[in-house]
């Protein structure tokens, strides 16, 4: 189980968090008997097991490293995977702007390596559902495999499918629905059968012309409110001293988010007030097209 999930002192089976004086950063499993090697001698195992976290060790070439369980965030940065994982900046969005709450009825498509799976389990609490599908076999693997390690196993009121979800979903009323995959538009009337009233459609896509396609295709639908699109960038601060400015690196572009809001059964969003720019529904788009704009 991941250490964010515990207290008290550690205990084998757990995750550890080393980091150095120059904050170098080592996820190490406890067992009994054993030790990590690093460039600065080995750290016995049995040094941190049974006590507290926040403890300073020294390795056998008298190096100091603290010593903590994994914070959630960081626990999933470092998870073993095949597909990537939505980082913590979007998963933090997601949660908060598709309103992920205890007890909540949610559906994820495109699982990955369980990353956004496990802010999601914390989110809904114990009395929420969460049914989790993964078109690939090996990555729902992956996924299983990293969420135990942070839950534990029999997690209650999580389901993993293999499968298409278009094609083998058996949730029937959902009160979110997020979607990572290379075509979530094509689960937009999913979507508006399965969404309860009032219930939240949110998409994760790379690129632009994903992003174009699925809020023309909600526009389309008509069963939901006007999109709402945007992205995260994290930029962290350097602080030594009066030296306090922005950091040189960022993590900047890794997605785009999206949410709509479905709408009541036989009641259409109000249509969005605007001019479209010139050009914007040429001869090039595929996609749906406001009405009065079809091409000739």
């Amino acid at each position: 189980m991941s250490a964010s999930m515990r207290s008290g002192p550690l205990q084998p089976g757990e995750w550890v968090r080393l980091t150095d004086p120059k904050g170098r950063k080592h996820n190490v499993r406890l067992e009994a008997g054993a030790a990590f090697s690093t460039k600065k001698g080995q750290i016995s195992h049995d040094d941190m097991i049974g006590h507290p976290e926040g403890i300073v060790i020294k390795s056998s070439m008298d190096a100091d490293y603290q010593v903590f369980r994994p914070l959630l965030f960081e626990y999933v940065v470092s998870m073993p995977r095949g597909a990537a994982i939505i980082y913590p900046k979007d998963a933090a969005q997601i949660i908060a702007m598709a309103d992920i709450y205890p007890g909540a009825r949610v559906v994820e498509a495109g699982a990955g390596s369980g990353s956004l799976t496990s802010y999601l389990l914390r989110a809904i609490g114990a009395e929420g559902r969460l049914g989790s599908y993964e078109i690939r076999e090996d990555f729902a693997e992956d996924v299983r495999r990293n969420v135990e390690q942070i839950t534990g196993p029999d997690v209650p009121g999580w389901t993993l499918t293999v499968g298409d979800v278009r094609e083998v979903i058996t949730e029937t009323e959902i009160d979110r629905l997020i979607l990572d995959m290379v075509d979530p538009w094509t689960c937009i009337p999913l979507a508006a059968e399965r969404l309860v009233p009032g219930g939240i459609v949110c998409a994760y896509v790379a690129t632009t012309t994903q992003l174009s396609m699925f809020v023309e295709s909600v526009r389309a639908e008509g069963g939901f409110t006007e999109p709402h699109a945007w992205e995260t960038i994290q930029r962290d601060w350097h602080l030594e001293g009066l030296s306090v400015r922005p950091d040189h690196k960022m993590i900047g572009h890794t997605a785009f988010l999206v949410t709509a809001r479905r709408m009541a059964p036989g009641q259409r969003s109000l249509e969005k007030s605007r001019r479209p720019a010139p050009g914007a529904y040429g001869p090039d788009y595929r996609g749906p097209r406001p009405a009065g704009l079809e091409l000739e």
